[in-house]
């Protein structure tokens, strides 16, 4: 099941410095459990308790947890009082970087001097507040739990949306079992009748050669095992009874996607002997009508947990 969640926390990074945290929780539909993580280097040391979180929570789905962060604006805009606040300069690399600078305008006399935002983009330059890593870790926890708990809130608002969807399918394929099945009798008795006619028809020559009484039973008997065979009142009944289970999952509580997968090639099988077994064009049309609907709720069960 898709679904999307988010939540912020802040850290303190030391030195009046604060950093806002946000993690994000993203799920899209998938057969199985599959968990991702693209966390910066500071929230790295939480992705275990995130995937336990995940894996308690979850059994089904393609998920994703994103996180991000970026210094407060309030600590921004005090950087004047707090000189600490956007990060300490290192001296040491400051001469290296001028003594660096020096020696390469002895060679390229003409080459122009760095500029200041050059020089704080010098790697190791500019020392920024990084804050503990216990505050990272739960900072990240928390904003992942609340994260996860939002995803959980619109996966279940869409699950009640997919359940309204599929029993209106269910419905749909019970009315058309309630239409067809009253019938089939009256389907395999005229095909018993058209069968009988022409083998009888076929066997002429031999009726007046042999005992045609007996040979006429002979007809009927087999006729009749014919009939017994393409007989589908099993099938519509094993129908129904799957079509009900899958009406009790989904108002069952606990994850129904596996077994309504289970359920779907069931109901396929059953619609495909009803195709197989068919006498007349009117059962043979109900029969694709119902594959038709449960192709359709093939793929909305691919969405649900």
């Amino acid at each position: 099941m898709t679904g999307y969640g988010s939540a912020s926390r802040q850290v303190s990074l030391g030195a009046g410095v604060v950093a806002d945290l946000q993690v994000e929780c993203r799920a899209v539909n998938s057969r199985f459990l599959d968990l991702g993580f693209r966390l910066p280097d500071e929230c790295r040391g939480a992705e275990p308790a995130l995937r336990e979180m995940a894996s308690q929570a979850l059994s089904r789905g393609k998920v994703e947890f994103r996180a991000a962060w970026r210094i407060n604006a309030g600590a921004a805009g005090n950087a004047k009082n707090n000189p600490h606040a956007l990060g300490a300069l290192n001296q040491d690399r400051l001469d290296a970087l001028y003594t660096l600078q020096e020696k390469a305008q002895e060679t390229f006399s003409k080459a122009p001097e760095l500029s200041i935002a050059d020089i704080l983009r010098w790697p190791g330059v500019v020392s920024e507040p990084r804050g503990e890593e216990e505050g990272w870790m739960t900072a990240t926890v928390e904003a992942g739990r609340a994260a996860l708990a939002a995803l959980m809130e619109s996966r279940q608002a869409e699950g009640k949306a997919l359940v309204t969807v599929l029993t209106t399918i269910t419905s749909k394929m019970l009315e058309i079992v309630k239409v067809i099945e009253p019938k089939v009798p009256q389907y395999v008795s005229q095909y018993q009748e058209k069968l009988t006619e022409r083998l009888a028809e076929a066997l002429a020559a031999q009726e007046q050669a042999k005992g045609g009484t007996e040979l006429m039973e002979r007809i009927r008997q087999e006729v009749v095992l014919y009939a017994v065979r393409i007989d589908v009142a099993e099938e519509f009944a094993r129908l129904k009874t799957h079509i009900q289970t899958v009406n009790s999952a989904l108002v069952g509580k606990g994850p129904v996607g596996k077994r309504l997968d289970f359920l779907m090639q069931e109901l396929n099988r059953e619609a495909n002997t009803l195709s197989s077994k068919s006498v007349s064009e009117e059962c043979t049309q109900a029969s694709l009508e119902l594959k038709l609907f449960i192709e359709q709720m093939r793929e909305q069960v691919q969405n649900l947990e």
